[in-house]
């Protein structure tokens, strides 16, 4: 959209809106369905098939790698009928098929961010084996537990290895503008412009603002949203829907303020965008909240928003530990051999120990010994006093800090540090995932906000490994620390585990 669009806009006369009535949504008299729909942004259907395809692909493959591997090239018929095992896959492939559609795990609102299109593949196959099983048993058929074994894990891990192929694939395309939404905001200019922020800042969620619509004030001329190298319209109560959704090409409208639409004005236009074809959102303006916490209650035929209390309080319990000491004992027997060269070479290369023990300040405030294999040089705390930080707050950070060893330059750049902290969680100081661990220095300059992260034991990775590490400013550290504390969870534990690893591999934003 250019300005020229907008003074051809101004030359066409005023458009009525959807119940053909000149005034602005609210002042309607009815609603008709003779207005044409608004097509699906272009990229939808070419992705839905790409899902349907290649989930078909897969698990095809799955089923017939699952027969090889148990029967060999020989077919085999299933236990007590003429039916092959082949046949039998086909059919196993396309009921997983089928149940992936009916839970929504290809439903392009759920693509590209979070981990909802994770959970719905999962449950999708979950429920497709289950439900295997009880026709099997009321049949009273024994299929192979070896052949099972080998189709079900096979193909849900293919299923999340395309969707992640997929997603990645998508990310790339939306950081540079393709595959994106347009979206038209109703509500204040203010609540607009936070919303056109945070989307700007995640490009890969596939939205982005391109209009603004303020339909109870009146339109003043010239007036553009305030967003860096984009033109957003500011568009008030002399245009009508359709108008100002042609104008800003928009094929999604968020509800920022649902005053501005007056009596009755969200159900008035939920019909009129059900008439166009485009997709309504409502902002609860709830910020740094988690979905799984926010449930939707009615209340004397009124629909509330009801957010269930912060999770810190279930970090705490067996199933985090558990998992947990789990964890840290497998990857201290896998990663062993590093283990052994890294004391060798921080030995060889540099005087002194091998470890650097540092007093940190963990859940509850207590005091803890944090293990590191030692980066830097023997008096590297003295020299802290006379190097400037280069890292806003109450955070200690420094690009090319003089104090680190060359060995110690690379064990940093890949966090091969922090690997003895796997014996700080054997010992209950603290958890694989979590907010970082703070010096008492740092937290003697807590506010009460901050000190929330306290509420939970610290981690050796957390939200701030997986969002830019030693990148991030000391504000965005204590927001993702306080996402974390607020919103828990032992998949978002999971899910934090599997970035950090890519985080680690891509050895960026560390030093």
């Amino acid at each position: 959209m250019t300005v020229h669009d907008v003074d051809r806009a101004e030359h066409v006369g005023p458009r009525s809106d959807v119940s053909g009535s000149s005034r602005p949504l609210g002042a309607s008299d009815g609603v008709s369905t003779e207005t044409a729909a608004v097509p699906p942004p272009p990229w939808h259907a070419p992705y839905h098939r790409a899902a349907l395809l290649l989930d078909a692909l897969v698990l095809g493959i799955s089923v017939l790698v699952a027969e090889l591997v148990r029967f060999g090239v020989e077919p085999a018929p299933a236990r007590g009928t003429n039916i092959t095992y082949t046949m039998l896959g086909l059919l196993i492939a396309a009921l997983w098929w089928f149940s992936l559609q009916f839970y929504g795990a290809r439903d392009v609102r759920i693509l590209g961010h979070g981990t909802e299109e994770y959970r719905r593949v999962l449950h999708a196959s979950i429920t497709t084996f289950g439900v295997l099983a009880i026709v099997t048993l009321l049949l009273k058929q024994d299929l192979s537990r070896g052949y099972l074994a080998v189709a079900f894990p096979l193909g849900l891990g293919l299923l999340l290895l395309v969707r992640n192929l997929l997603r990645r694939r998508l990310s790339t395309l939306r950081s540079r503008g393709m595959m994106s939404t347009n979206v038209l905001v109703v509500g204040g200019r203010r609540s607009a412009a936070i919303i056109d922020q945070h989307l700007t800042q995640h490009p890969t969620a596939g939205f982005r603002v391109t209009g603004v619509w303020v339909p109870d004030e009146p339109e003043i001329a010239d007036r553009w949203l305030d967003s860096p190298g984009r033109f957003v319209p500011v568009l008030g109560n002399k245009r009508q829907l359709d108008d100002v959704l042609t104008l800003a090409d928009a094929g999604a409208v968020i509800v920022t303020d649902t005053e501005h639409l007056g009596s009755h004005g969200l159900r008035e236009l939920t019909w009129r965008l059900e008439t166009l074809g485009v997709d309504l959102m409502v902002s609860p303006n709830v910020v740094d909240i988690a979905s799984p916490r926010i449930t939707l209650r009615n209340v004397a035929s009124m629909p509330f928003l009801h957010l269930e209390k912060p999770q810190f309080e279930a970090s705490a319990r067996w199933g985090k530990a558990v998992f947990d000491k789990l964890f840290a004992l497998a990857a201290v027997t896998a990663l062993s051999p590093v283990f052994i060269a890294t004391a060798i070479a921080v030995k060889v290369t540099s005087p002194g120990p091998v470890l650097y023990r540092s007093e940190r300040i963990g859940a509850g405030g207590a005091p803890f010994e944090m293990l590191k294999f030692r980066s830097m040089v023997v008096d590297a705390d003295q020299q802290k006093d006379e190097l400037e930080s280069d890292q806003d707050g109450v955070l200690f950070k420094k690009k090319n800090d003089p104090r680190v060893t060359r060995v110690g330059a690379v064990i940093r750049r890949f966090s091969i540090d922090e690997l003895p902290q796997l014996l700080n969680v054997l010992r209950g100081d603290m958890s694989i995932v979590g907010p970082r661990p703070p010096l008492r220095s740092e937290v003697e300059n807590y506010d009460d906000t901050v000190v929330r992260r306290l509420l939970v034991k610290q981690g050796i990775t957390g939200l701030w490994q997986v969002s830019g590490r030693s990148d991030l400013s000391w504000d965005d550290t204590v927001r993702l620390d306080l996402d974390y504390v607020e919103n828990w969870s032992l998949l978002r534990d999971m899910a934090i585990i599997w970035k950090t690893a890519r985080a680690v591999l891509a050895g960026k934003g560390a030093y």
